[in-house]
């Protein structure tokens, strides 16, 4: 029996939970078919579903018909929840495109055949609700003809000259066929489906039962197993609590075997399969391996999502459609914001099209969804997980912002006894490019460790625009320079430099503030088609000319506009034609923004301001730090535009042009804030509790009274209980194993895991050395034992400074802890902490000290 995996998807309003039910009770599943009004339907079984009679998030159901098991998917049909439905188009082997007869083809319905074709799903077409008065089926074909191709064919008469003439049509083997025998075989068409060279259309009516046995027939006689590759490979589409609160990852096996208590090739400890469930509708039956072409539950993953690959399928898939709408999150009186967000965070962990935006420095929660739909079901679902009863402000669109032609950005960083400098150039992309990072530096200058180090540190930024503080978009990054010192430089360093040297590249361009567009189908009356030009023309929208649709007495405009513009108008076409008119807003991407100046005034936003992303550079004069404005740094770069060095590296640097006025004296605790990234407001800066003073300089504002932390607790061997190593830190801190890894990374780890192990042999203290791989596609934090240490690695969404700042909080409180590291960020965190601080040089010093000390004990031993 061959198994095949079949969506359903259609606009809201389709029938298409109808058309399931009666699928699943002629496949046996179910013994009754249930009613979506009335509430009792098999898929639609959570309780916002069943109030609303419309489908929110996708389940599976399985029927087994003639020679053929499906597993059936039904998706959402509202736009708001379209993202939840494209995430099951990485699953499919096929999909039903339903369609409302009385309907015809809405904006939504192009929406999802695009995404369909985007995907390369195969797609049966089932016109629905034909029962109704009005609809004509030969009207809905032509439409589909019209808009889509002549690949759409009729198999309601799957015979006679005509149907196999259209079908020949559709790729030249079928027309040699038709040509030689006069038919079109069952086996051609079937391939011809497979690969989308046809499409067939079925009509009937879901409720009444019409013609599904029909289409449930051709869907046996039609679909093709998959021939799945022996490799193992998944692909998760979607993360789920089932009602004790486990979470749940659900994926397709696309190669190979997945089984029970067994880690995942891709990753670690915390990607182990405890359970396999197999799920038709609320229940589950366990299993202890699912094959190739298996859709399943899993317990055990800890730090999957959606789009994750597993084996062969290790590319992550990025979505097409993305949440346009934000709103900030108002809380009840005496919530306190950082509680709430770890709420917030496991909802958009389970809705990715759920994006949330934690605001630091205003302590506000930010909420990015499709539509308004979304943002009620979002507070219900808050009320019902964690009894938390949330509002929302007005919202407003989320802008973008790029550069019109290229430039260099140049960031330097070199308070004492640090040093990095990198050369950035940005370039501009087509609209929908988003975001790519690339190297052009020579590795004579800058070693690849380095640069890769760099591109890390590109990516794991949420970098803002200077005209709003939006993201930036659609921007090529190339690193084309850099400089590290070989005893001076940390890997926070280069983070610094790379943070600095994208906003001073954006403050030395020309930006351009992008808006999101909708692409809109407008139906309206003859009678309202003059009201309806006239709006569309004030709201910035561009059009082409009415199109006449006859039989429904209706005008029908297509377009696009600005979101800011159009996003409530349906209320007011409803009103002006008194509930005939409707408009279909589908999101089609991002544009210049329509009124740019107004809105930049808006926002009021100022970059100088912005402390967290400066673009001023740091270097060194004289043992201290000194602040080099963004548009002096040119003049002041220890590289040239060809990559080679201005300043030797034996002479002291001593800026040219900084003077007294201009230039501020970098203390230690100073030189902590800008690696940590500490803003420092004004007294003018709202939603700031302490009041900051304004030193004379037209740069910075300096705090007037120092931050209250632990006292400092001396470290030696005897004196901790815990001990982590930041492993890569100490690697570039240390000449010989800097000087390995460039060549070597892997020995260079090895190399200093043998010596902390040694050290450990010497120390009482539980030693973990800790390695980061943020950013690294598909990694998840790896902890396990070397010899007599801990060693960890982090996951993909996890850096070494956050993984010490979760440690050295569960430990810090029972335990006397040390960190070693020479990152200022990480050392904020552990003296936050009240931690023990040792430097990877202090502690290089201690290792050798504890060696000389051995030997000595050996010597006097023998002797």
């Amino acid at each position: 029996m061959k198994k095949v995996t079949i969506g359903i998807i259609a606009h809201v309003d389709s029938g298409k939970t109808t058309l399931s039910e009666g699928l699943l009770y002629l496949g046996g599943t179910i013994r009754t078919m249930g009613r979506v009004d009335k509430g009792s339907s098999f898929l639609d079984s959570n309780s916002m579903e069943r109030d609303r009679g419309i489908t929110i998030y996708s389940k599976q159901a399985r029927l087994a018909y003639k020679d053929t098991e499906f597993i059936l998917i039904d998706t959402p049909g509202h736009a708001d929840f379209s993202a939840e439905m494209e995430r099951t188009m990485q699953v499919l082997d096929y999909a039903i495109l339903l369609i409302a007869a009385s309907d015809g083809i809405r904006g939504q319905t192009e929406t999802l055949l695009r995404i369909l074709a985007e995907y390369q799903v195969p797609t049966f077409i089932f016109i629905n609700k034909m029962d109704q008065a009005g609809a004509d089926a030969q009207a809905v074909l032509d439409a589909l003809h019209s808009s889509f191709g002549s690949e759409i064919v009729d198999f309601s008469k799957e015979d006679g000259e005509e149907f196999f003439d259209q079908t020949a049509m559709c790729s030249e083997e079928a027309m040699e066929e038709f040509m030689e025998t006069g038919r079109v075989s069952e086996e051609t068409i079937c391939n011809m489906i497979a690969d989308r060279q046809l499409i067939p259309c079925f009509f009937g009516s879901a409720l009444k039962m019409t013609g599904v046995e029909e289409f449930l027939n051709a869907l046996d006689r039609l679909t093709l197993s998959v021939d799945y590759p022996e490799e193992f490979a998944a692909r998760v589409f979607k993360i789920s609590r089932d009602e004790s609160g486990e979470r749940l990852t659900l994926l397709k096996v696309t190669g190979g075997e997945l089984k029970s208590r067994t880690a995942l090739p891709d990753g670690g400890s915390q990607n182990k399969i405890n359970q396999i469930r197999i799920y038709n509708g609320t229940r589950y039956t366990l299993t202890e391996s699912a094959p190739a072409g298996e859709i399943c539950a899993v317990t055990g993953l800890r730090e999957s999502w959606a789009g994750q690959g597993f084996g062969a399928e290790s590319e992550e898939s990025a979505p097409l459609l993305m949440p346009i709408l934000n709103y900030r999150v108002i809380l009840p009186e005496g919530e306190a914001p950082v509680k709430a967000l770890p709420k917030f965070r496991t909802l958009e962990e389970e809705n990715p099209e759920l994006s949330v935006r934690w605001d630091e420095d205003r302590q506000e929660i930010y909420v990015c969804v499709m539509g308004e739909v979304q943002l009620e079901i979002l507070s219900q679902l808050l009320i019902d997980r964690f009894g938390l009863a949330v509002s929302f402000d007005t919202g407003e669109v989320m802008y973008r912002e790029t550069i019109a032609k290229p430039v260099i950005g140049i960031g330097h960083f070199e308070p004492l006894r640090h040093y990095a400098e990198v050369h950035l150039l940005l370039e501009p992309l087509p609209e929908g490019s988003g975001l790519e990072f690339a190297t052009t530096a020579s590795t004579d200058y800058l070693a690849k460790n380095w640069q890769r180090l760099i591109l890390t540190h590109l990516a794991e930024k949420r970098h803002k625009g200077v005209l709003t503080g939006s993201p930036i978009t659609d921007m090529r990054i190339t690193l084309t320079a850099g400089r590290a010192h070989l005893k001076h430089t940390e890997g926070g360093d280069f983070r610094q430099a790379v943070y600095r040297a994208v906003r001073q590249g954006l403050m030395m361009a020309e930006n351009v503030l992008l808006e999101p567009y909708y692409r809109f189908i407008l139906e309206v009356p003859y009678d309202n088609v003059g009201r309806a030009l006239n709006d569309m023309g004030q709201m910035n929208a561009s059009f082409g000319a009415p199109e006449l649709d006859s039989q429904r007495n209706m005008s029908v405009i297509r377009g696009r506009g600005p979101v800011s513009c159009l996003m409530d108008y349906p209320r007011e076409l409803a009103a002006y034609t008194r509930g005939q008119g409707h408009i279909t807003l589908i999101s089609d991407g991002y544009s210049r923004c329509h009124n740019e100046e107004e809105v930049v005034l808006a926002r009021n936003y100022d970059p100088r301001a912005d402390l967290a992303n400066s673009p001023d550079s740091v270097f060194c004069s004289h043992g201290s730090g000194v602040i080099i404005p963004y548009d002096e740094v040119y003049d002041h770069a220890h590289i040239a535009v060809d990559g080679s060095l201005k300043v030797p590296d034996d002479k002291e640097y001593m800026p040219e042009r900084a003077g007294a006025a201009r230039e501020i004296n970098l203390g230690t605790e100073e030189i902590d804030r800008i690696i940590a990234g500490i803003s420092r407001k004004s007294n003018s800066t709202p939603h700031r509790a302490k009041k900051w003073k304004k030193k004379q300089s037209p740069i910075r504002a300096e705090s007037t009274e120092k931050a209250k932390t632990p006292a400092l607790q001396v470290f030696t061997p005897e004196s901790a209980d815990y001990i982590i190593v930041d492993g890569y830190n100490v690697i570039f801190a240390w000449e010989d194993l800097s000087d390995l890894a460039r060549d070597n990374i892997d020995g260079a780890r090895d190399a200093l895991l043998d010596i902390v192990t040694e050290f450990k042999s010497q120390v009482n203290a539980e030693v973990t050395v800790v390695f980061d791989a943020y950013r690294v596609k598909g990694h998840v934090t790896e902890e396990g034992v070397y010899q007599n240490i801990n060693v960890v690695y982090t996951g993909q969404t996890e850096t070494a400074d956050q993984f010490i700042e979760r440690r050295t909080n569960e430990l810090g409180k029972k335990s006397k802890v040390a960190v070693v590291t020479s990152d200022g960020l990480e050392q904020v965190i552990a003296r936050g902490q009240g931690c023990m601080l040792v430097s990877s040089r202090e502690f290089r010093s201690i290792v050798e000290n504890m060696k000389q000390r051995l030997r000595e004990d050996y010597r006097l031993g023998t002797d």
